[in-house]
């Protein structure tokens, strides 16, 4: 098998390509697509750009060799950040779901050893029609696998989870192979997520290599809801508002006073989204009089 496998390795020399010269504009070949994104590449300068190029041709290139998929059944595009295969149907797909994907986490990691920052990868892979002309591949299966790769919910994965590889799968391919089973392929350690992609919302299926079913992280909080008026108005999650500046409250000459019924007795988990003035008073003993909050006005003259 290393004999095969290092024949194989010297066949994946960059620059080689498939010859596709047979192949018809109008004619669409059903293959896996297959993207392949690094994570938060904007962060990466230019001088350590090049470097995590290199390693995800690497990591990429060698789960392929390792996999017996043969170069010249591969078609591959550069995007900067990542990389975009076509694999021809003769390769089983099982082989692609299960050997590939197990070769590329290792080699991931063997990447990753002698990283401050590991390269993260987030992998999208979908099956269905696929259009070559001498510029490189197009068609909705080409969508379908970028926009898994690129979905939010991967990303939130991979930082939930603290994982340096993520793989989210059409919901036609769980279907069709992944719920089958195979050699290294385990269809309960997929979970189902919905993704509101730019064609509509579908379901992916993520899986994160060499762990159980991941639980989806739910999508980022919205702006937070708005301040109440009058006295603070408490939310579900046990956080207060203060009131807007302008109405009865805090902002006002004097502070409305409340119920006791209607002040927690242990304020000291509470959170507060505060558009004005504010003031928190707990347990305090008052022995003479005392005004709480800015005085507005003309200052009347203190007498002694």
């Amino acid at each position: 098998m290393g004999r095969q496998a290092g024949k194989a390795e010297k066949d994946w020399g960059l620059g080689v390509d498939v010859d596709h010269g047979a192949m018809d504009v109008a004619e669409a070949r059903y293959e896996v697509v297959i993207m392949v994104d690094a994570r938060r590449s904007g962060a990466y300068d230019d001088v350590d750009k090049p470097r995590m190029r290199a390693r995800i041709y690497r990591v990429v290139e060698t789960a392929l060799a390792h996999a017996k998929v043969a170069r010249d059944a591969v078609h591959m595009e550069d995007r900067g950040d990542g990389v975009l295969m076509s694999v021809a149907g003769r390769i089983p797909v099982t082989r692609l779901l299960g050997l590939w994907m197990v070769e590329v986490h290792e080699k991931l990691r063997d990447e990753n050893r002698a990283l401050r920052i590991p390269l993260g990868l987030r992998v999208g892979m979908h099956v269905g029609p696929v259009r070559y002309d001498t510029k490189g591949i197009s068609g909705r299966a080409v969508d379908l696998a970028c926009r898994l790769a690129d979905a939010p919910v991967a990303r939130r994965l991979l930082d939930a989870e603290q994982a340096d590889l993520v793989l989210v799968v059409s919901n036609s391919l769980y279907e069709d192979v992944v719920s089958g089973g195979g050699k290294f392929i385990e269809p309960e350690r997929y979970s189902p997520a919905r993704l509101d992609l730019k064609e509509g919302e579908v379901t992916g299926w993520c899986h994160l290599p060499g762990r159980s079913a991941p639980e989806i992280p739910a999508a980022d909080d919205g702006p937070p809801p708005a301040a109440g008026t009058g006295t603070a108005a408490r939310t579900a999650s046990g956080t207060a508002e203060a009131p807007a500046p302008g109405t009865d409250g805090a902002d006002g000459a004097e502070a409305k006073a409340t119920d006791a019924d209607d002040v927690p007795s242990d304020t000291s988990d509470a959170q507060y989204i505060v558009h004005g003035d504010m003031s928190q008073h707990t347990n305090n003993e008052y022995h003479q009089p005392v005004h709480i909050g800015r005085i507005t006005g003309t200052p009347r003259p203190r007498k002694d």
